[in-house]
């Protein structure tokens, strides 16, 4: 089945396709991204990294339904890029003052914020659902082509090249924690987190690593969590919110 998460329709699609299989869907990892990518609007007209790396995600999730699993967000470190108030939700498809790390940060922190809501929805509606985000590692891999300092330098792809082999993950090794979040018994029933190097979390994870990346006392990432929630209602019709939200 084919999936593009920059495109709305495409959800849809393999979505209905999806349930007409008749298949179960027990978990769900939300991984397709892109990063640091010029200014691109999508189909949409959504700005394409925000587009492809949540909201895409976000129509996906909203359309599955199930009644025991887990659903895992592929965030990234680099939410620590995102700007400085957190998501600039009215200027999410401004050419001007685009900035393409930070653009790619308040994707991956949207992934996060939106597994800890999603975590506290579903709890709130008694299902046996578990909802998290993680950090696969820096791995080497074409998620890295459009950048124009690495991919426009010989010198500097080719040292990238070798130092990637000692100083970062290979595939495997970055598909440890989502298998880990995905499959793992330790992780049965826990939800609302932030995983790195499959490492259980603290019970202050979450807040920790919203302090060290946005400059807002943590009482203020509740209404950065509904100004988000209030954005992607615009987005998406009531009546794709089939199980979550």
């Amino acid at each position: 089945m084919e999936l593009d998460l920059s495109s709305l329709s495409s959800v849809r699609k393999f979505a209905s396709d999806y349930k007409s299989s008749g298949r179960p869907l027990n978990i769900l990892i939300n991984n397709a991204g892109i990063m640091a990518t010029p200014f691109l609007l999508s189909k949409d007209k959504i700005e394409l990294q925000f587009a492809t790396n949540h909201i895409g995600m976000l129509h996906l999730t909203a359309r599955s339904s199930s009644k025991e699993g887990r659903i895992v967000n592929a965030s990234s470190e680099a939410h620590r890029y995102a700007y400085r108030e957190g998501i600039r939700f009215d200027r999410i498809n401004d050419p001007s003052g685009y900035s393409s790390w930070p653009e790619y940060g308040q994707s991956k922190l949207a992934n996060i914020l939106h597994a800890k809501e999603l975590s506290k929805q579903i709890k709130e509606d008694g299902a046996n659902i578990t909802a998290n985000a993680l950090h696969p590692g820096v791995i080497p891999t074409n998620l890295f082509h459009h950048n124009i300092v690495i991919n426009g330098n010989h010198v500097i792809n080719g040292l990238v090249n070798v130092l990637g082999r000692v100083v970062l993950k290979n595939v495997q090794q970055g598909a440890a924690t989502t298998c880990y979040v995905a499959l793992h018994p330790q992780a049965k029933g826990v939800s609302g987190e932030y995983f790195s190097d499959s490492i259980f979390p603290s019970q202050d994870c979450f807040s920790k690593i919203l302090l060290d990346t946005i400059s807002l006392p943590f009482n203020c990432l509740i209404p950065l969590i509904k100004s988000l929630l209030v954005y992607q209602k615009q987005l998406l019709d009531p009546e794709f919110f089939i199980f979550f939200f």
